[in-house]
């Protein structure tokens, strides 16, 4: 049987494929509104101060803040109302000593006026409701308000020439929001990667046709797929091919050549593990990195790498393919786009229901159902073969058995890593 080599954990393997890629892909100019999800080619600046003008922070009354001082429920401030301040346009009231102007949220505040008096904290002379007079009007101020209370201050939200966003930041809804507030409609951001998946073996088939006996559907192209979507990608999908070494060499080849990277699942034969080992080492250099993860579900994945394309040979059975490829090959498509740091993994804290038995010297990844309990999140793992996909299907997310552990016990908390 051939052995596994240079055996690595997942972190180290990680670092072993990021030290040869030392390129992100070329950038692109796209427009903002469609841009959530990219990646940032350069950083980006602001052409302008946001608010570029004074505006209130709520609906009320613009005034002097020294008008209002010492007002009271029991002694209030009287002001008088001489204007308002019109949305969507600049005001040119000036306010003197002892006067108000009406302004609405989001409204500009006179230049004479350094606070807003929330309407709430007034009552009108004349009405009850006395933002429908029209001035002018008296109020009685029942509060008193700082300098530059409820007020919006130019450039307060970002400076103009300011970095807003630093190059290689993956693209949030708000950011599309702060960078249309500031009129950044198009952006230069890092080309998707073309992520190349081939399914291999001869009992593979495609998930429209009948199954035989002995044949099974592909599942991997299409998980691996879904995989390199939610990480920024484009999956290429190349179909399946039998186990014949002249064709998988032709099929690689022609797929690598197209694409940013390559993405194999091969069967679970060690013959066909070791064929597809030997396509990659062939296409050219350095090749194979690395063939051995020391990880359950998943040892047997191949890590190479061809010119400056990396290439990775997952297990055929689908929950390690899954499983290992969240583990290299999303990481690598961020990589690939110049992320600085890449989204952060979501985890829960949960009690384990069961005992969890592992080996020492490998990392462990379980599948685990969650649950309320009385004492917080229950997890539960969901126990079966690598190459059962609804052990994944049932499941909300991972629990890791660290690599120097030999177990976890029922009642232990544990990070389930979530789906």
């Amino acid at each position: 049987m051939t052995e596994f080599f240079n055996v690595l954990p997942p972190d180290e393997a990680r670092k072993l494929l990021f030290r040869h890629l030392t390129t992100v892909l070329p950038s692109e100019t796209i427009p903002t509104a469609t841009a959530v999800g990219r990646v940032t080619a350069a950083p980006l600046l602001s052409p302008l101060s946001l608010p570029a003008f004074r505006r209130s922070s709520m609906d009320g009354y613009a005034v002097r803040a020294a008008d209002t001082y010492g007002a009271a429920e029991s002694l209030p401030a009287l002001l008088t109302v001489v204007g308002e301040a019109p949305m969507g346009k600049a005001t040119a009231v000036t306010l003197q000593p002892g006067q108000a102007v009406l302004v609405h949220t989001g409204g500009m505040v006179p230049d004479t006026a350094d606070a807003v008096v929330q309407i709430e904290h007034t009552q009108s002379l004349q009405s009850p409701v006395s933002n429908l007079q029209s001035p002018p009007f008296e109020i009685e101020v029942l509060r008193p308000v700082a300098v530059g209370q409820n007020v919006l201050q130019i450039g307060e939200d970002v400076a103009e020439d300011e970095e807003i966003l630093p190059a290689g930041h993956r693209l949030r809804p708000q950011d599309l929001g702060g960078l249309l507030a500031v009129g950044i409609t198009e952006l230069a951001v890092a080309r998707q990667p073309r992520v190349g998946i081939l399914a291999t073996g001869d009992e593979v088939v495609h998930p429209t046709l009948i199954t035989r006996p002995g044949q099974v559907r592909d599942i991997n192209s299409y998980t691996v797929s879904g995989q390199v979507i939610e990480a920024g990608g484009i999956p290429v999908r190349g179909g399946i091919i039998p186990d014949n070494y002249g064709m998988l060499e032709t099929a690689v080849a022609k797929l690598l050549a197209e694409c940013d990277m390559l993405v194999l699942s091969a069967g679970s034969s060690v013959s066909a593990r070791d064929m597809t080992a030997r396509v990659i080492a062939g296409l050219g250099e350095p090749g194979v990195l690395l063939h051995g993860i020391a990880t359950r579900p998943g040892k047997p994945t191949i890590v190479g790498v061809v010119g400056r394309k990396p290439v990775l040979g997952l297990p055929g059975n689908p929950v390690s393919a899954m499983i290992q490829f969240d583990m290299l090959g999303v990481p690598t498509i961020y990589r690939l786009q110049g992320l600085a740091q890449p989204p952060r993994q979501r985890f829960v804290r949960a009690r384990l229901a069961q005992n969890l038995p592992s080996a020492s010297g490998r990392e462990d990844y379980v599948p685990a159902r969650l649950a309320d309990s009385a004492d917080g999140l229950l997890a539960t793992p969901v126990f079966g073969k690598s190459n059962l996909i609804y052990t994944l299907v049932n499941a909300d997310g991972l629990i890791k058995v660290p690599l120097n552990k030999a177990g976890l016990e029922a009642g232990e908390w544990v990070e389930v890593r979530l789906f």
